[in-house]
Order: structure tokens, then sequence, then C-alpha cells
């Protein structure tokens, strides 16, 4: 059997891996199992602009390379197990894979709340399904939208909702402010304010501990009575908040985080503690033949502390791709891996409302150390995250003007040299 490389994952970290491979040299058979059907897609917009529908779903599709024109693509089902001794994947079919190299690029799911009530009208967003259910209920007039977490997801999902027409558009999370630990005090204070004057209310410091719900009542006639409170109600109708608080709730979107999707590594020794661990070439557990991509990698940065994190920013699947393909295909080929050392630059933004965060470098680095280096709170503003002295990262809250500042600070970043061989 002619040698083949299996990318498990079928997203954009899958498909910048199978492009990347192909640009490192490697010519032999390329696999991508993914278990969504449709080809890989670009999610950030299915928070923003798809769910507004400012942009259709079909704009979201990736255009293929040519130079991937024969890479085989098994979409609708899900990779579930390895034995990387045996050098083999189980699909979701039954089926097994063989491979000479894996790369592995199974991304993260969204994490979901673990409380009683109702499960109809609780919405992630994820997939274009999850954008499609979700847009559906939005739309409806007088809706109550209730976005529990303040995190990138929930603010960009609350702004989308006020853009909408929504009646009432609420954020709970259990820390004082929004997007408090990727952003520090400084511009979370002026993120709630700016969301607080475009109609986001905030319930902030608490959790969720119940859903509330309404199912119906028949009179044996057929006749349905709708609003009556029952035991195990089909649909939300309100979010129980621990300090007491009811929120009237006709749609909720759980936006709590990720778990990385990692549990068909098990049973080969990988340390799947907070996604699946790699050393600074993107190898996975010591093999030459498994490397790690995307959201699903936690890998060393030498452009920090060498320190292995996970990183779900969108310019992440790229970057590791690039370094993981060359990795991989300099073993297949019996060559030597690249030496130098993998230094990415984590880049993310964020639209919400009128104004875009856009952020550089690893500002949860400078958290202690937050300062504005152009413009001033309230308009366009650049601040500066520092480490040991040392800038880490910049974020921008604005518009065209702070975002072209923050990318005058990029390449300061980019000139400073590693901090680890």
């Amino acid at each position: 059997m002619s040698p083949r490389v299996v990318v498990a994952g079928a997203s954009m970290g899958g498909l910048r891996a199978a492009e990347q491979l192909r640009a490192a040299g490697w010519t032999g058979a390329i696999t991508v199992v993914g278990d969504e059907p449709a080809m890989p897609y670009n999610r950030p917009p299915l928070s923003k602009e798809v769910l507004a529908g400012r942009e259709s779903f079909e704009s979201l599709a990736f255009r293929p390379r040519a130079s991937t024109a024969d890479v085989e693509w098994l979409l609708g089902t899900a990779v579930t197990s390895a034995d990387l001794a045996r050098r083999v994947v189980g699909l979701g079919n039954g089926a097994e894979l063989a491979f000479d190299g894996l790369v592995v690029a199974t991304g993260m799911r969204p994490r979901r709340l673990r409380c009683p009530g109702p499960a109809a009208g609780r919405h992630t967003v994820r997939t274009m399904a999850d954008a499609r259910a979700l847009r559906s209920e939005l739309t409806r007039p007088g809706v109550r939208v209730v976005v529990v977490g303040a995190g990138f997801i929930g603010c960009e999902v609350a702004a989308t909702a006020v853009a909408l027409g929504a009646a009432e558009v609420t954020v709970a999370d259990p820390e004082p402010l929004p997007m408090l630990r990727p952003l520090g005090g400084l511009l979370a204070r002026e993120l709630r304010t700016r969301h607080e004057a475009r109609g986001v209310r905030f319930a902030l410091g608490t959790g969720v501990t119940a859903f509330n719900g309404t199912g119906h009542v028949e009179d044996g006639t057929g006749h349905v009575t709708p609003g009556a409170a029952v035991e195990g109600a089909d649909h939300v109708t309100g979010v129980v908040l621990a300090d007491g608080r009811t929120l009237p709730a006709d749609v909720v979107v759980e936006a709590v985080g990720s778990v990385a999707n990692t549990e068909w590594l098990a049973g080969n020794g990988l340390d799947l503690a907070d996604g699946v661990l790699t050393d600074e070439l993107l190898r996975v557990g010591g093999l030459p033949y498994v490397v790690a991509v995307g959201d699903v990698a936690r890998f060393p940065n030498a452009r920090y502390d060498g320190v292995p994190r996970r990183i779900e920013h969108w310019s992440i699947p790229g970057d590791t791709a690039k370094r993981a393909a060359r990795t991989l295909a300099a073993h297949l080929t019996g060559t030597e891996p690249d030496p130098e050392p993998f230094a990415p630059l984590p880049t993310f933004w964020s639209d919400q409302h009128d104004f875009r965060l856009q952020s550089f470098g690893a500002p949860t680095l400078g958290l202690d150390d937050i300062r504005v280096l152009e413009g001033d709170l309230g308009g366009d503003v650049v601040v500066g995250y520092h480490a040991g002295g040392r800038l880490a990262g910049v974020v921008a809250l604005g518009g065209p003007a702070a975002t072209a500042a923050a990318a005058r600070h990029r390449a300061g970043l980019l000139k400073q040299p590693a901090l680890t061989p």
C-alpha cells in the first residue's frame, strides 16, 4: 500500500495541514476525516456576519488550492479511536484507516452547562448547523435573549442579537467584567460601557444554577394550553442565577468555553490534560510520525516562556499546520526537521457592534502591567501588555484607526527576539 498521511479533523486546521504537507514536498496519499458533512469553512463569521444575515452560509467555504486536488475527504464520519503503536485510527462507521503519518486536528467543541432544566431553546455557536438554528430563533419578534458567558463568543452574539432587534439581551457571567481574563480590567470596563450604551444588559459576578421552562397541558380533546409549568418542560423560559434572580429568556446561548476533542486518543499514554501536549516541533508523545495542529494542540512557544499552551486564535491553525507539516514530511522522507524555534505571533480580532478588538501577541502574559500606548479610552485606543519590562501583546479597541495603530505595534512584536532557544 502506498504511504498515507491521515488528517483527523476537517476544519481549518485539517485543511491547512493538507495544504502545507503538499507545500513541504509530501507527494504521498492524504486522507482528511471530519465529522461534519461540509468541506472546511471559516467559523468566526458564524457569531457575527452570518448570524446577523449580512453574509451567506455559502460564503464561509474556503477556496481549495490546486495542490490539494488529489486529497481524499471522508466527511460526515468522525475519528473515534486511535492505536498509535499499530498506526491505525478507528472511524465512527466501524472502519479502520492505516497511516504512516497522523495529523491531530480535531479541534474543540463548546462546553455545555450541567444545570437542570429543558434543553430546547439552549444554543451554542460552533458549526453552521448551530448558527442556522440560533438565527431562526433570534429573528422572531420580541425575543428575549440571555447569553451565558461574557467571553469572545458571548459578547459577539450579544451584539448580533441587539442588531437583529431582540427585545432584551442580557449577558450573565461569574466574572465581574466581560472578557476580563483575556483583556484585563482596563479594557474590560470600557467594553462593558460600550455594550451597555448599545442596549446590552449584564448580570455579572454570579453563575447559573438552573433553567426554567414551560411545557403544555392537553385537555383530552387535543387542545393544548400553553404556559403551564410542568416537570420536564420542553422549552426554556428563564435562567436562574446563583444570586436568586431569574432572567426571562426565550433563547439562551451558552458561551462558557471549550473542550478539546481528544477522547479518541485515550489509551495511548499521551498527556491530554488540556488538548494534546506536543514538543516544540509539534510532535505528539515523542512520536515522530504524529503531529498536532490548531486549537487542540498544547505547544510551547519560543517567543515567550516556552510553557505549553493551547491557543484558540484564528491564526494558530495556519501557523501550526505549516510547522507540523514540515516536521512530519521530514520524518516521512528521512530528512532532518526544521531546527528554527517555533515562535508564532498569536492574532485575534472580534467585531462587536460598530467597533473591533484587534490583538497581537500574548496579552494574558502581561495582565499585571497594562499601559495605554496610543489614543484614549472612550475612543480609539491601543493598550500594551508588559511582562518583565517587555511588551508581550497589544490590543486595539475602536475603529480602523485603532486597528492600523495595532498593526504598527505588531511589527515591533515580531522584531523582538525569542525568549527561549
